[in-house]
């Protein structure tokens, strides 16, 4: 039996140093969830406002499903959706367990010990997940929301910093902390008056921004939108930043020019993780023949190293090596294990080996 690396391992040591050296960001897209919930091109064949219904019905028909967590059944837990909801699950809080590890890696003399998640999903992946590890690691979670039996949605909510003081104040110690910015809502906010509440269940008339391509106009119509947006942009702003982005190909429009416009800060860095393929899409989506040097795209085929990508194919699909290369696919497991550990590595079998 012997091992190789499963990644490259120069780039995801610089990747993994980067982000416990600077003020770090992360840009979750529908692509994180798309083993459990539905995308848009799921519902191709239907007009506009059909598709919008559907994948917004889709979508808090499974999150209901999955908070339902211990109370399933035996029954329902062999359902092929229930099997996808754990697994997406799954990866969600091992993500979030590798923030808080890097969080209370940080210097914060150095960058504050905070991380800010921003999505445009409506799931609520990332809230069960701290829920779940929350109980057994010392970090703050802050979704925007202020209050106790009512808790309210308000931006400037994320302007905290949590510290631990010692006992007989000798010290003091910030605690990592985590913000969810939530930019196109979330199956869990309900209007009431002028308020967005932010309940502890899913609603079934929540607010959310529909997938339509018109996000830019309702989002930027609606002040709860426009300051999720403008905390995204702020936090870009700020020197030493680092953004990751994943799951993301940037078809919402008003995005992709915030990430331009961000660029223009030569301290940010942001690394674009592509699923699967060239990154061809995001290329365009950005309107960006030329990369600028603060722009990393990461392909798949860079991440994985040589040897690992070797150990996929067989000695018959030699002539079709490309196209299996372009097949790997990069996703949120992907990333905790390169910032967790990029030494990273897989056990190869003497019978594994000698099928290639």
């Amino acid at each position: 039996m012997s091992y190789i690396k499963k990644y490259n391992e120069i780039l995801a040591q610089e990747i993994r140093q980067i982000v416990i050296e600077k003020q770090l960001n992360i840009l979750i897209g529908s692509g994180c969830s798309a083993e459990s919930m539905p995308l848009m091109s799921n519902y191709g064949d239907l007009d506009q406002d059909e598709r919008n219904d559907r994948i917004i019905h889709d979508i808090i028909r499974i999150s209901k499903l999955s908070l339902m967590t211990e109370r399933v059944g035996i029954r329902a837990r062999n359902t092929n959706i229930w099997k996808k909801v754990v697994k997406n699950q799954a990866s969600y809080t091992k993500f979030v367990c590798c923030i808080v590890d890097l969080l209370n890696r940080a210097n914060s003399r150095q960058v504050p010990r905070t991380a800010n998640i921003f999505t445009t999903n409506y799931d609520l992946y990332i809230e069960m997940a701290v829920n779940k590890i929350q109980p057994h690691h010392r970090f703050v979670f802050n979704d925007g929301a202020n209050g106790y039996f009512e808790r309210i949605l308000d931006s400037t909510n994320y302007n905290r910093v949590v510290a631990y003081k010692g006992l007989n104040d000798n010290y003091i110690s910030e605690i990592p902390s985590i913000n969810l910015i939530k930019s196109h809502g979330s199956v869990n906010w309900k209007i009431e008056e002028d308020n967005v509440i932010v309940l502890d269940k899913v609603y079934d008339s929540p607010m959310v921004v529909p997938p339509t391509g018109y996000e830019s106009q309702k989002t930027f119509l609606n002040n709860y939108f426009h300051d999720m947006l403008r905390v995204f942009q702020l936090e870009l702003d700020k020197p030493q930043s680092v953004l990751l982005v994943i799951g993301f190909s940037f078809q919402d429009q008003h995005i992709a020019k915030m990430i331009n416009r961000a660029l223009q800060n030569p301290e940010l860095i942001v690394y674009v993780f592509v699923f699967r393929g060239q990154g061809n899409d995001i290329r365009k989506n950005l309107k960006r023949e030329e990369l600028p040097s603060n722009l990393k795209i990461i392909l798949p085929s860079m991440i994985f190293s040589q040897p690992y990508i070797d150990s996929l194919l067989k000695e018959e699909l030699v002539e079709k090596k490309e196209e299996i290369i372009n097949s790997v696919t990069f996703n949120l497991d992907n990333l905790s294990e390169i910032l967790l550990n990029p030494e990273f590595e897989i056990e190869i079998t003497e019978d594994e080996k000698n099928e290639k």
